[in-house]
């Protein structure tokens, strides 16, 4: 007992007793930091290796995306799943190699947006820590990724190129016309006329009277001409901001290429080869008349023109998610003032004279479309006022002042412009297309 009370009492061996007893866990702690560090590495490595599957799932030119512009509907796309996998493996190098990774993927569609998630998780050996009891260390990750598939859009471009297109294009092309057609023509009748609509000629034959040709052989340029300039302008900003192929389908028609036979009139097919619908806009004209007063003047039937469109586009109006899910748009351009027969439901507030109807457009077909889910993008170019003119100031002026108005209810909320003869049409049609392709899409 003396010589235990001796040790015990004694302090001079504590630290080399402390030391042996603390060895064990020393080395364990920097065995922990080796072996900690060491699984960091492995797990940063395999997070950049999920990272890239992620997002490469659903890059533009993925299988995934492709898939996607196939379907009709939202789901899982086993092809993205199978990319993703093979992304993450092709990623991994050395140690990484043998290391067994549990990796699971989902790649879906929901709407317009592509979501992948990439998930993994595995066990790395310990070598210290083992002094522990630690064979293995688990590391886990999660990576994910969105992509929003661009809008696939058919236009159906509706053209007014009634005879009230005809008139100068500018006030200096105004200013030419009445000039040239002061002394008017058969006895002095339309004198100072703004307009190029009396008479078109469809014989090929120089008709003297006819104030198309006298517009033509004067240099003016009509409104009727910027139109049809503008659509084939609009048609290289299409390509120009297509982000993939087919996004954008185009057709062109107008009211009728004669008034003898005045319905819609197709100037080139639904198709994505937008620099071929351009070159179909020389066909867009001025709808021509045989003789002046022919038909009574009734060539602008909005109604017509309206029920028309809505029978070409055929099928269901798709939300623009996918090649298979095309969202559907008319793209008018019109003055907004109708001149038809129409005896019965006529809104002009002087009503219809022995049937004839001269009135600002009739919404009711407006709304049709886009019940159907139709969007209507309307580019409103006025109906001058010409208070000299008393066709004009009979018949137009009583209701000039709700034209734009009905215009704009045609119209879906948002894209609705209007641009005066002075202002630059085509620089408008731009701004209202560019509208249209960077409104935010509704997905569920």
């Amino acid at each position: 007992m003396r010589m235990l009370n001796r040790l015990v009492s004694n302090r001079s061996g504590n630290f080399g007793v402390l030391t042996a007893l603390l060895m064990v866990p020393i080395i364990g702690a920097g065995g922990l930091a080796i072996d900690f560090t060491h699984a960091l590495s492995l797990r940063t490595q395999l997070q950049a290796a999920a990272d890239a599957a992620a997002v490469g799932a659903v890059a533009q030119k993925s299988a995934a995306m492709t898939q996607a512009q196939a379907m009709t509907g939202d789901g899982a796309i086993a092809q993205g799943k199978s990319d993703a996998q093979d992304i993450f493996r092709a990623q991994l190098s050395g140690e990484l190699l043998d290391l067994p990774v549990n990796v699971q993927v989902n790649v879906a569609k929901t709407g317009g947006v592509l979501t992948s998630s990439v998930t993994f998780n595995a066990r790395v050996s310990t070598t210290f820590m083992q002094v522990l009891g630690q064979t293995s260390m688990p590391i886990s990750g999660a990576a994910t990724a969105r992509y929003e598939t661009p809008s696939y859009m058919d236009f159906y471009m509706l053209l007014d190129n009634t005879p009230s297109m005809g008139v100068g294009a500018t006030a200096s092309d105004i200013a030419t016309m009445k000039t040239a057609t002061a002394a008017g023509h058969d006895g002095g009748k339309d004198k100072s006329c703004a307009f190029a609509c009396h008479i078109v000629s469809t014989s090929g034959v120089e008709d003297k009277n006819s104030y198309y040709n006298v517009a033509r052989n004067n240099g003016v340029t009509i409104r009727i001409d910027v139109v049809a300039a503008a659509v084939k302008a609009l048609m290289q900003k299409a390509q120009d901001t297509e982000t993939v192929a087919s996004q954008f389908r185009v057709a062109a028609y107008t009211f009728g290429k004669t008034a003898q036979d005045a319905k819609l009139y197709k100037v080139a097919d639904l198709s994505d080869n937008l620099k071929g619908v351009g070159s179909a806009t020389t066909g867009i004209e001025l709808m021509s008349i045989p003789y002046q007063n022919y038909n009574s003047d009734q060539q602008t039937s909005f109604d017509t023109a309206l029920k028309g469109i809505s029978a070409e586009i055929s099928g269901t109006v798709g939300q623009g998610t996918s090649n298979a899910d095309r969202q559907k748009i008319v793209f008018f351009v019109a003055d907004g003032v109708g001149d038809s027969y129409k005896p019965v439901g006529c809104t002009s507030p002087k009503g219809a004279s022995s049937g004839r109807c001269i009135e600002p457009i009739d919404t009711t077909n407006c709304t049709t479309l886009k019940n159907r889910g139709v969007k209507i993008a309307v580019l409103y170019t006025p109906y001058l006022p010409l208070p000299e003119n008393s066709f004009y100031t009979t018949w137009v002026a009583p209701f000039a002042a709700s034209i734009p108005t009905r215009m704009q209810e045609c119209a879906t909320p948002g894209l609705y412009f209007a641009v005066s003869p002075t202002d630059g049409i085509a620089d408008a049609m731009k701004a209202l297309f560019l509208k249209i392709v960077s409104t935010p899409r509704i997905t569920s």
